[in-house]
């Protein structure tokens, strides 16, 4: 072949399954596709032409170096991704937030009016201000806020980082005629893949070899029991789950061996479309984000309306003589408007939430990002894949019917921790009860030897004792092979009897197919000569047809019609209850030697012939002993945990790749559904197929709005769930593991990961990842999202109060300037009340620790026992403005009392202050509205708690608030009695009376906080 020729032959592997991906990740990856042609599905193709297509001889396989020059020319085998981004870049993105769009705008216009102040006021003037000390600590308090959550979504990262790493996969491969082991990015198309049990399929591929191959395809189709594969060419165009000659990137082998050829690799894969079918789906904000930017966007048109009425009411009591007037109005405007925004909302947001997110890493969850936790707790629907979340994915035993009766076995999972009990319904004599068991025991024995599957221990060595001997400390089960065998193993074990046949070994194997739906094995019994048996299991139904004897009581006889009957409604009744069945026969050949048996046919050399050519000689007249049930069972504590999301107002929806049947046995046993629903599939489970035929919108919204359980779906069916059910209004959680499940994952509002079991795929798809694979963290995400949003209410109760509280007292003591004494007849200029460095000085005091404080706050009530909040449900409610305002008029109403009283000419002055000049009065006022604030402040975050339980419920439950109160009360009292402070925030020191008055007016909001929540429970009730 020459290299024009090679080199067309080659290209040809991209897109061989003829399903063009969409999106471009890399430029890399858009070359790529743009010198792809056109190809048909390699599973319509015998597979020689496919081999022939790609260049590569089936016997040989690639050459080292051609293999080299294809990953030089195609990349690696593995997902693209966009490129990292750097650094700085996600630093500045901590700055895009409305809230602090605001505070820049305000820092800005505070800023020009201070160099236009420094230039025009004369020196010593008073408010001018050595440095912009307003805009300086606004700055600062951005880009600590900046800094922390920097650090929090680093740190988040890198646990994702560290789930992600695992051991480094590697793949068998035919290279120059030998078998060579290579990592699975290495592997090119073209490459010949030799699979054997256990494998993990590096690509997608046709399959040219296949030997009683089975795949676990759970991870992209849903489907919980490995699928059976051929290399037969398929006669028309398949779904992806029925491609019996294809295997495909992500899946693994569970029995069997086989030879593939790599037709897609990468980003070309299954998997890869997948990961492009994430690209069409936008991230959007949190509810919390989206509630936030309305907040910001309240303080912003308040702010400007404040800053507008300011400017109009002095233009019109004042009016603007000169610069300075002009100067003095705007610096008036702008710190009422700073007043008017807490500084710290955004990082004290963003420290309870990442103090929320290192909780929940304690409860073994990974939150990606910060806004994440909160969203979970607003959660009104989880819809959960079934294989691997709602289920172990771990075939178990659970039903053994045998002539004599039935009987059920205990324990989940692979390990062998179990026992066998009694069916309670079933109304069985004692002799007939102890029949069954006996029976029963050699079920499990037959199924156990004719097996292909293996269970193995993995211990866990601790501490080391005092001789040296290594401890173990625990013990994990690992299924290799075939689940559903290995399910055999266990049972088998739980009862002891995998040791009834200890002492036969295996000497030949009839293997399942798709086509005979059974196996057989031969083993020789090494206590009786060597003498040999048959012992078979497969499909029920198909079993019986090869069975002419039963096993009753300890007696064979003939096998009667009746027999027949009572066994096939046996199955049927099983797999009514999701059950995959299995029947187990054995046949006893008298003798030691193959070659003695009729039928039996011996090859020129005088040996027996391959026995898996003799099916129908070895496998007739056997005995049946009985049948399994078998099912992928549901964690155990899944169920309290449904129960628990349902008392707290939230559904859960089951949406899953598997059988009707399955899913609804699987739903009810959870709770998700009732029994009666169960029963009746068509009122309770809706199929892709179901999904496909709605005619319209409407009609796919109003089943999803009453519809719990969907089964056999594709991705894009969880994907219009999701968004089906987010039109309705709801804020969706979708939890899954498998690539199948990725696309619905990003879509939701809040995507949640396994952490073992998940794919890659679906890891970077997700906002949040459950280390421990535990359906009943997220409960616990849940309720630690319910509360923190609490918090955050709690907090902006009393950072907008407390900030309102400022600006009234600002703006009042400015139109009432006259009247409470803050200014004398015949004065120019505007006076202030407070000082920009002593509004400052209240907002870095209270809105810090008490409002972190507050963020930490244990909840008050059961969280679990409300209903969800709505999307239309607001952070800040026309209640909470309420208290907001009220408060807010309060707190100004006793600060400009506490400075009238120390003011010569006020309302309700103090006449011995009229021997002291107006600089020295306004002094004292100042001091004592500036302290009067800080307590009053102190005191509303008692009150900010509840917006109508009374402040001494749970009063001391927060030791975190009382330490805080504690520090600024202290740190308050600095400021008025050390010298150099007084100096730079225009204090002085205050008497014992003034500090009586302080004290006692501060509480005066207390009491009118208690009074208004006294009314408001009387309305209630």
């Amino acid at each position: 072949m020459d290299d024009r020729k090679k080199d067309q032959s080659i290209q040809s592997h991209a897109n061989f399954d003829g399903d063009s991906a969409t999106g471009d990740r890399t430029q890399i990856r858009q070359d790529q596709q743009n010198q792809q042609p056109p190809q048909i599905d390699p599973s319509l193709a015998d597979a020689q032409a496919v081999a022939a297509s790609l260049g590569v001889d089936p016997n040989t396989g690639l050459s080292q170096a051609e293999a080299e020059r294809r990953l030089a020319q195609y990349g690696p085998n593995e997902l693209a991704s966009a490129p990292p981004v750097p650094k700085w870049k996600k630093f500045l993105a901590q700055f895009k937030d409305p809230l602090v769009y605001l505070l820049l705008a305000a820092t800005g216009i505070s800023l020009i009016a201070w160099f236009i102040e420094k230039a025009n006021a004369a020196p010593g003037a008073e408010g001018g201000e050595i440095l912009p000390f307003d805009a300086i600590v606004i700055v600062l308090i951005l880009i600590v806020n900046a800094v922390l959550g920097y650090i929090q979504e680093s740190k988040a990262e890198e646990a994702v980082e560290a789930l992600s790493q695992m051991t480094a996969p590697q793949t068998n491969v035919l290279r120059d005629g030998k078998i060579a082991r290579i990592n699975t990015v290495d592997v090119v198309p073209g490459d010949m893949v030799v699979l054997g049990e256990g494998d993990s399929i590096p690509a997608d591929g046709r399959l040219l070899a296949a030997a009683s191959l089975r795949v676990a395809e759970a991870s992209l189709t849903g489907e919980s029991v490995p699928v059976g594969k051929n290399v037969d060419t398929l006669a028309e165009a398949k779904a992806l789950g029925d491609r019996a000659n294809m295997v495909f990137n992500g899946t693994s082998v569970t029995q069997g061996t086989g030879r593939a050829i790599v037709t897609s690799t990468g980003m070309r894969t299954q998997v890869g479309k997948i990961a492009d079918l994430l690209q069409a789906t936008d991230d959007d904000d949190s509810p919390l984000q989206k509630e936030m930017n309305y907040v910001s966007k309240i303080l912003g048109i308040a702010v400007c309306i404040i800053a507008a009425v300011v400017l109009v009411a002095l233009a019109l009591t004042e009016g603007f003589n000169d610069i300075h007037d002009v100067i003095d109005s705007l610096l008036l405007s702008v710190s009422l408007a700073v007043a008017a925004v807490p500084e710290g909302l955004a990082a004290i947001l963003t420290v309870v939430l990442a103090l929320g997110v290192r909780r929940m890493a304690e409860h073994h969850a990974i939150v990606k990002k910060l806004h994440s936790v909160e969203t979970l707790g607003s959660a009104s629907v989880i819809c959960s894949d079934k294989t691997g979340t709602l289920t172990r994915n771990e075939m178990t035993v659970e039903r053994v019917v045998t002539p004599s009766g039935e009987v059920q076995l205990t324990g989940t999972g692979y390990a062998p921790e179990g026992r066998m009990i009694a069916i309670p319904d079933a109304a069985l004599s004692g002799s007939a009860a102890s029949a069954a068991q006996v029976e029963a025991v050699a079920t499990l024995a037959v199924g156990s030897l004719a097996n292909d599957g293996e269970l193995r221990e993995t211990v866990t060595f601790g501490a080391v004792e005092a001789a040296g001997d290594l401890v173990a400390s625990s013990s994990a089960w690992e299924a290799v092979g075939d689940p559903t065998e290995v399910s055999l193993i266990v049972a088998a074990r739980k009862v002891k009897a995998d040791r009834k046949y200890a002492n036969y070994t295996r000497v030949g194997e009839i293997p399942f197919t798709s086509d005979r739906k059974r196996m057989a094995v031969v083993a020789q019994d090494n206590t009786d000569a060597g003498r040999l048996t048959v012992f078979a299991k497969g499909a029920p139904d198909v079993l019986l047809g090869y069975c002419g004897r039963i096993a009753v009581n300890g007696a064979v006889r003939p096998m009667t019609q009746g027999d027949r009957q009572q066994i096939l409604a046996a199955v049927e009744r099983l797999s009514a209850e999701a059950y995959r069945t299995l029947g187990q026969a054995y046949r006893p050949l008298g003798t030691a030697s193959l070659t003695d048996v009729p039928g039996v046919r011996i090859n020129a050399a005088g040996h027996v012939a391959d026995i898996a050519e003799q099916s129908d000689v070895l496998e007739s007249d056997l005995i049946w002993v009985g049948m399994v049930g078998i099912i992928d069972p549901p964690r155990t504590e899944v169920r309290d945990s449904v129960a628990e999301a349902h008392r707290a107002g939230i559904r859960t929806v089951m949406i899953t790749g598997d059988h009707p049947l399955t899913a609804a046995r699987i739903a009810s046993d959870l709770g998700i559904i009732d029994a009666t629903g169960a029963a009746d599939l068509g009122s309770t489970v809706l199929t892709g197929t179901q999904l496909d035929e709605l005619p319209d919108e409407a009609a796919f919204d109003n089943a999803t709005r009453n519809i719990s359980v969907y089964a056999r779906v594709a991705p894009e069916h969880k994907l219009k769930i999701v968004e089906s059910l987010q039109r309705q209004g709801n804020i969706v959680a979708m939890t899954g593991d498998g690539v199948n499940d990725a696309p619905a994952v990003k879509t939701a509002d809040i995507g949640v990961a396994m952490g073992i079991t998940g794919t890659e795929v679906t890891k970077q798809s997700a906002k949040m990842i459950l280390a421990d694979d535990n359906f009943s963290t997220i409960v616990e995400a849940v309720r630690e999202g319910r509360g923190i949003f609490d918090n955050i209410r709690k907090f902006l109760r009393y950072l907008l109060s407390s900030n309102v509280g400022e600006v009234f007292t600002v703006f009042g003591g400015v139109m009432l300037a006259g009247f409470l004494g803050i200014t004398q007849p015949g004065s120019q200029g505007v006076t202030v009340p407070l000082l920009a460095t002593q509004l400052l000085w209240i907002n870095l005091l209270t809105d810090a620790a008490p409002a972190l404080a507050m963020g930490v706050d244990p909840s008050t009530d059961d969280v679990m026992a409300r209903k969800p909040r709505k999307l239309t449900d607001r952070v800040i409610d026309g209640q909470m403005w309420g208290d907001i305002i009220f408060i807010g008029l309060i707190m100004a109403a006793v600060t400009l009392i506490g400075m009238d009283m120390h003011l010569a000419g006020g309302l309700f002055t103090d006449r011995s202050v009229d021997a002291v000049g107006h600089d020295a009065q306004m002094t004292e006022a100042r001091t004592m509205g500036f302290t009067i604030l800080v307590f009053a402040q102190m005191l509303n975050a008692l009150c900010s708690r509840s917006h109508d339980q009374s402040v001494f419920v749970g009063l001391f439950a927060n030791k975190w608030l009382w330490g805080a109160i504690a520090l600024s009360a202290l740190l308050q009292v600095v400021v008025i009695y050390v010298p150099f402070l007084n100096t730079a925030f225009g204090t002085m020191p205050l008497s014992a009376g003034a500090w009586v008055e302080c004290l006692g007016l501060a509480m005066v909001v207390l009491v009118a906080s208690e009074l208004r929540k006294c009314v408001l429970r009387a309305m209630r009730e």
